[in-house]
């Protein structure tokens, strides 16, 4: 099981929605999905059409206790096909003091440990933390290995997510659990300039942490909130819902199954690294990038870019260095993920996708 903890310690960024609507996306991809709301706020509780205060357990009941962590899957509540909730409430702000006062070891590590009771049930959980990073939100971190940070399309939030990196960091630091933090722009609205020039420093920023794919403002993603469902069950064609649908294809690419890894074996370890140039021609693309099982699947990482023009194309030449072995990738060209069309040499991965293959010899 996966564990990604949406983190920001600001509010309004689109941290809670982000949480239930790619879990909605996962679960409609027939990814089985658990949302664990650690917020006391319960606002992804609500997201989903469940009313905190008309519950007789939640989190809490997991959490207060270190022997508590064997009672997750008595609280946790099912939403729909392959998706399943662990809701938050108000006394989960008690939570937060009580841990405070304790002096257990474990206080930090007690959602670590309920999940794994139920690491075989799922293939991700998505933790939506409080908008501030205290022993609740820490006990997601403990967690989890991977970490997407919603960031709002403005210099201010820029700012806030440079500092929440930072606190992320010594974290990792002092309790030496390294996490993946991946950035999200979301409430992006690609009609004002200003907007287009804030996305283009938050690629400059944060370079390969950055998804592909943006969030754009969607009305519809409000409306869902109210009808307590993810998007994707309430309008699937609007923008929010295809927005967050390229984001699961993207967070489940980003981790190649342990079917596609038998598929693409490793390089052999003995072996030195050999010089691999592909291109990619295109007459209207903007953005190429590349990823595959040698980079984590993170566009572009560990790639050195060339951009010419052929004349009628322009052409972007990317250079890896890689031992010998065989490889799954796919090119990420203006946001969507697709095959190399110049390689006929292809194998579908268990989530559905084509993955272009190449042997480096």
């Amino acid at each position: 099981m996966r564990v990604i903890a949406i983190v920001n310690q600001k509010g309004g960024c689109g941290k809670t929605t982000t949480t239930v609507n790619l879990a909605g996306s996962l679960a409609a991809d027939g990814c089985r999905v658990l949302v664990v709301d650690m917020d006391p706020q319960a606002h992804a509780t609500l997201a989903l059409g469940i009313d905190p205060d008309e519950l007789d357990e939640n989190l809490y009941e997991v959490l207060a206790e270190p022997g508590g962590i064997d009672c997750l899957e008595e609280v946790t509540l099912e939403i729909a096909e392959n998706l399943d909730l662990a809701p938050s409430g108000i006394v989960m702000s008690a939570l937060e003091q009580k841990l405070a006062a304790e002096r257990d070891d474990s206080r930090t590590e007690r959602l670590a440990a309920a999940l794994r009771t139920r690491s075989h049930a799922y293939d991700f959980a998505l933790i939506d933390c409080p908008p501030n990073v205290g022993l609740l939100t820490f006990n997601a971190l403990r967690a989890t290995k991977e970490v997407i940070v919603p960031l709002e399309t403005s210099r201010f939030a820029i700012h806030g997510v440079q500092k929440l990196l930072e606190t992320i960091g010594l974290l990792a630091e002092r309790i030496g659990h390294e996490m993946e933090v991946r950035v999200l722009p979301t409430l992006y609205d690609g009609r004002t300039r200003f907007a287009r020039q804030t996305l283009a420093e938050v690629r400059a920023l944060f370079k390969e942490m950055c998804f592909d794919t943006v969030i754009r403002q969607n009305i519809k993603l409000r409306e869902a909130v109210g009808r307590g469902v993810p998007i994707c069950f309430y309008a699937p064609s609007a923008n929010g819902a295809l927005d967050y649908a390229a984001l699961a294809v993207e967070v489940e690419a980003l981790a190649p199954t342990d079917a596609t890894a038998a598929q693409a074996p490793g390089p052999e370890p003995d072996a030195g690294p050999r010089e691999v140039v592909v291109r990619f021609r295109d007459s209207h693309a903007s953005d190429v990038r590349i990823a595959g099982d040698f980079n984590g699947w993170v566009p572009d990482k560990g790639v050195r870019s060339l951009i010419e023009s052929d004349g009628e194309s322009r052409v972007w030449t990317k250079i890896l260095q890689l031992p010998p072995g065989t490889y799954h990738y796919r090119y990420v060209v203006d946001g969507e993920w697709q095959e190399d069309p110049e390689n006929p040499e292809a194998v579908t991965s268990s989530v559905g996708s084509r993955n272009s293959v190449m042997v480096v010899r």
